[in-house]
């Protein structure tokens, strides 16, 4: 049994406990000493488990690896990789150039229940219509510290390529955006000001950046995408 089928085993297992009424998010929070939040996301599939995560639950709910495999759950459903959508992680390189993703570009792979990412709406330029929608980057320190806590070190920011307009998303929240820098992808909140890109971060010790469009360039074409979902492991 591979780590995401043991992932996704133990958070089924989890949501079976806690309906029968024998376990709550708070009581297993005070179990294993991780924050309720972190048990939330595991749960809602927001946010992967560590390892020495998984085993603080295993051990505090009397589990083994063996209890979670088929024969021991046999009421869990098993997981089906063809009912589930799939994001090539990929380098930021190619998250900003690439309009097809090839194979060999693909680093790894990120699995998220099928249709849910077909809940976004796309708002893209006719640019993007033959772009690969979806693509996930891993996100560097440089990256992160700006938007802490939005984004963190080592985090996957799944980026929606057919959403590189400035509306927002859920007014009055601003939309979070990769934002194409040269060669360099940065991570900020994005308004548009007299032919200006304007950058702003989410820590208030990070500067505010202006970028200068050229005569014949459009917002459009420096955003990379919104960042529609990030995945942090605990």
């Amino acid at each position: 049994m591979k780590f995401l089928e043991l992932h996704e085993r133990l958070r089924l297992e989890t949501w079976r406990r806690i309906d029968q009424g024998i376990l709550s998010s708070s009581l297993l929070a005070r179990q294993t000493g991780l924050a309720q939040a972190h048990i939330s996301n595991f749960l809602h599939r927001r946010r992967r488990l560590s390892l020495p995560a998984m085993d603080r639950i295993l051990l505090a709910q009397a589990l083994s690896v063996e209890d979670l495999a088929p024969a021991g759950l046999s009421e869990l459903p098993s997981l089906d990789r063809g009912s589930m959508d799939l994001v090539p992680i990929v380098s930021q390189l190619v998250a900003m150039t690439a309009p097809v993703v090839a194979s060999r570009a693909v680093l790894d792979t990120v699995h998220l229940p099928a249709g849910w990412l077909s809940s976004f709406p796309p708002r893209r330029a006719m640019s993007r219509r033959s772009w690969e929608r979806f693509v996930g980057v891993r996100i560097t320190a440089a990256q992160a510290l700006p938007m802490d806590p939005v984004l963190r070190i080592g985090s996957i920011a799944v980026l929606d390529r057919h959403y590189n307009s400035l509306a927002a998303y859920r007014p009055p929240q601003p939309n979070l955006y990769g934002i194409r820098v040269g060669s360099q992808m940065l991570f900020r909140h994005v308004t548009f000001e007299s032919s200006r890109l304007v950058l702003r971060p989410r820590a208030l010790s990070w500067p505010v950046e202006l970028i200068e469009l050229a005569s014949q360039e459009s917002p459009a074409d420096l955003l990379v995408g919104r960042v529609c979902l990030c995945i942090s492991e605990i």
